[in-house]
Parts: C-alpha cells; structure tokens; sequence
C-alpha cells in the first residue's frame, strides 16, 4: 500500500526525544528514516532506562521504524559518508548541541548551496540566534524558561509536567514544518531552512495564560489538577476511595449537574453560585459540597450520574489503566513491533486512515543497518573492515 512519504529518506542526527519524535513520524508515514548513532554507545536515550525488557522507554516509544547507521564524525572518513547520504537525501534533521551542525559543515546555507532541494530541519532550545542561541537546554530548563511552571502544579509548589512536553511540542513542529516543507518544494522545487525552538514550540502552547495576562494582569493561579479558571472543572474524591474528573462547561451545564448529580435544585441558584466567576471566587464552599454528596456514592455511581445528566467526566487513571483502556482496545489501536528485545506492543499514531495503513517497524539496534547501508554506497567489505577497525563506525 503506498504511504504519504513513500520515497522520501530523511537522514537524522538525533538523540533524546525531540528530533527522534519527530522522524519517528515521519517513519509511521513510509519515510526512510536513517539515524546517526555514536559507535559503540549511540542514542544516549538508549540507556535512560532498562523497563521495556532491557530496553529504555524512552527509546522505544520514539525509534520505531528506523535504520540506525553508527558513524564517529570526528574521522573524516566517517563525515565523507554522512556527505554521501545527504546528496541523496530529501531532509536533514539534527538536534545536536549548538553550533555542533555548523561546526562540521551541516549549516542550512553551507548544505543548501550544494543540494538547492534539501530541507534542513534545525532542533534548538532557543534559536538560531538572539541572546540565548548557545545555551543548553532540556526539557525541564523549557518547562520553566517557558512559564509552564508558573501555571502548573499547587498554590505551594509550581510541577513540571509528567512527560517531556516541551520536546515534544519541538518534534510536533518541526513534524508539521517539514511536512509544509515537502509540500512547497513540490511546487517550487527548492528546499528550505528550518529553525524550530523548543522555547517557542512550548510558548505556543501557552497561549492561553499568555492573554489571560495581557497588558500585566494577574495570571492563572496554580490550581493543580483543576482548572485554573473555569469551576467545577477537575479532580474529585469519592466514597469508595476513587477519583472521579469532571467538567462544567456553562451555565446550563451547572443547571443540569446541581438537578440530577448533586440531586438538589435549590443549590443551581444559590446566588454564592450561579455563575462561573462567582463559583471560582466560592470553589472551596462548593468543593465541600460537592465531595459530602459524592462521598455517600462509589466511582461507578458517581459515573453514571454524569453520563446521565450529560457531563463530561472521566476516571482518573493510571498508566495501568492506559495500557488496558477498553476504548483503544475497541478501536484496535495496538500493533506489535520489532525491538532488540523482541516484539513490544505499540499505539498507531493517531489519525484513523483510510488510504493507507501506518508503517509501523521495528526499533533498531545500535549500527543494526551500518553494513546494508555502506555497501549501498558502493563500499566493499575490505573497506567496512577498516571503518571498523578504525572505530569510525
């Protein structure tokens, strides 16, 4: 079945999440994706962890269908085959440490003058330029730089966010980006440059308590797991021990919630209430009341409640929870991929398709590709002998 990038090889120093996130969806859609790896050690996200059978859940999650290819581009004659490559390649992506791209020769104007059609895809935390170019950053230094922190987490303490989201918002645009990219070389036939920020993929994102700000007013309080502005709308306890999520959206949704979940019509006009900023000024009053009626009831009765009355809800779950969830199971949402540790069970990209089916292979062993692919580029085994003891692969 052919995919949407069928055709198209991307060459990728990557390591870590946000680069690797990004061509590891370029993969789902047919893309060869060919990963530079360090000899020896490769993807320093290889060994974040071991809880995946050996391997490191960071990895597995971002490598699947990809060829890795160890090279040192310390030695020349290691650099000389990434050259090789590129002259074949379609895109370049690279999330190195800043200025390492340029330093060998990797810089968007110096690669686009010798092959006008490449795309150049560059992952930074801050830019290219500005006052903070040469800074490092992970994901956590974004998290912050970004004012995640400042919106998130309790009154007491700002938390970081419980996956790398500023990576992965940094892989979703240069995703996206070099996706345009492809689309306007069709019509142009040139390539182009692209510089993504992790800093500004992540202040994207923060839109909302940017504006709710504007012109120096008060931000959004850290409200944990409720929302920040609009009440009830977050976590409550139930009398059964559990948790149960759930949102109110307007005025005639609190109507409705305070008539048949809470089971008391007075309360849906007690003027302490019957408007969303006067709930959100009386939330702790109305959280205790809300919890006494929820206490006499366990999750499912609570549950049922809100689906009756048509609000939104959900179970507060555990990664337990994700892995046996009945709606992804239901919609067929898990395939089984190839690992160095055998066949691990791994989600479809979102996006139900009907034109084609995802690619979904298997994560890569460290230089599992380097023989295939060098002798593609015409290299005897005489000459991947040397390379090897040389150490450049």
């Amino acid at each position: 079945m052919t995919r949407p990038l069928d055709g198209i090889t991307v060459i990728s120093l990557e390591h870590a999440i946000a680069a690797p996130y990004c061509t590891r969806q370029l993969a789902d859609l047919g893309a060869r994706v060919i990963k530079i790896e360090r000899p020896g050690v490769g993807d320093f996200a290889r060994a974040y962890d071991q809880r995946v059978d050996g391997e490191a859940s960071h990895f597995v999650w971002v490598n699947r269908s990809k060829e890795s290819l160890t090279l040192d581009l310390k030695q020349p004659t290691a650099l000389a085959i990434l050259m090789e490559l590129i002259a074949g390649a379609d895109v370049l992506i690279q999330n190195l440490a800043p200025g390492a791209a340029a330093r060998m020769g990797l810089g968007g104007e110096a690669l686009q003058a010798r092959h006008p059609a490449l795309i150049v895809c560059d992952i930074s935390g801050y830019g290219a330029d500005g006052p903070y170019r040469d800074k490092k950053a992970y994901d956590l230094l974004i998290q912050s730089e970004a004012g995640f922190l400042s919106v998130t987490g309790t009154p007491e303490a700002p938390c970081k966010s419980g996956n790398s989201i500023a990576d992965i918002a940094a892989g979703m645009y240069a995703y996206t980006a070099i996706l345009a990219a492809l689309l306007q070389r069709g019509k142009t036939g040139k390539g182009s440059h692209i510089d993504v920020s992790m800093l500004e993929s992540l202040a994207e994102w923060m839109g909302f308590p940017m504006y709710y700000a504007y012109d120096g007013a008060t931000p959004p309080p850290r409200s944990a797991a409720s929302h920040a502005t609009i009440y009830p709308y977050g976590p409550f306890p139930v009398g059964d021990g559990g948790t149960v999520m759930l949102g109110l959206q307007n005025e005639r949704e609190w109507r409705v919630f305070c008539e048949r979940v809470l089971l008391s019509t007075a309360l849906a006009s007690d003027a302490r209430f019957d408007a969303n900023a006067k709930r959100n000024s009386n939330r702790e009053t109305l959280r205790s009341m809300i919890v006494e009626v929820f206490s006499t009831l366990n999750t499912s009765q609570v549950l049922e409640r809100l689906d009756a009355a048509q609000i939104a809800n959900a179970r507060m779950n555990d990664m337990a929870g994700l892995w046996a969830h009945p709606q992804l199971a239901a919609r067929d949402r898990w395939r089984d991929v190839g690992s160095p540790a055998g066949p691990i069970p791994a989600l479809l990209p979102p996006g139900r398709q009907s034109a084609f089916e995802y690619c979904m292979g298997a994560v890569p062993t460290i230089g599992e590709h380097t023989e295939v692919i060098l002798r593609s580029l015409g290299r005897s085994a005489d000459d991947i002998a040397a390379l090897r003891v040389a150490e450049a692969i």
